[in-house]
């Protein structure tokens, strides 16, 4: 199983950005998938998880970003809207095959594959 995380870049504070998280191998559809982000001398935080019990955000995010995913639950996307400087941040996809340890949902650990990281940088 592979993710492959895109659409990262360099935005003007305000902008937007769409990333995307592919899965190949197999697909989710049972389980969860999330974004983590990290950034420099800082420890990977959530910022988004999916699954069929629903959506969660950091409070970072509310209200600003939003997860989704395909169809075929194979690619899993995170709609950034009004970015900040305090939004960059290299961005990893996370997932899981199962929906299990819903209130973990926030938790690295709690996930069993990871992309390689999208670099998502807000200029002020």
């Amino acid at each position: 199983v592979q993710l492959q995380a895109s659409g990262g870049g360099l935005v003007p504070t305000g902008g937007s950005l769409r990333l995307s998280c592919a899965a190949s191998g197999r697909t989710f559809r049972s389980g969860r998938m999330a974004w983590f982000r990290q950034a420099p001398g800082k420890e990977r935080d959530v910022v988004a998880a999916i699954s069929w019990s629903g959506s969660y955000y950091a409070d970072s995010v509310k209200g600003r970003f939003t997860i989704s995913r395909d169809s075929a639950k194979t690619t899993v996307y995170l709609q950034m809207s009004s970015l900040k400087p305090e939004d960059t941040a290299v961005y990893y996809c996370a997932a899981r095959l199962d929906n299990e340890l819903v209130a973990q949902w926030a938790n690295p650990s709690a996930y069993g594959y990871w992309g390689q990281g999208t670099q998502v940088t807000v200029s002020s």
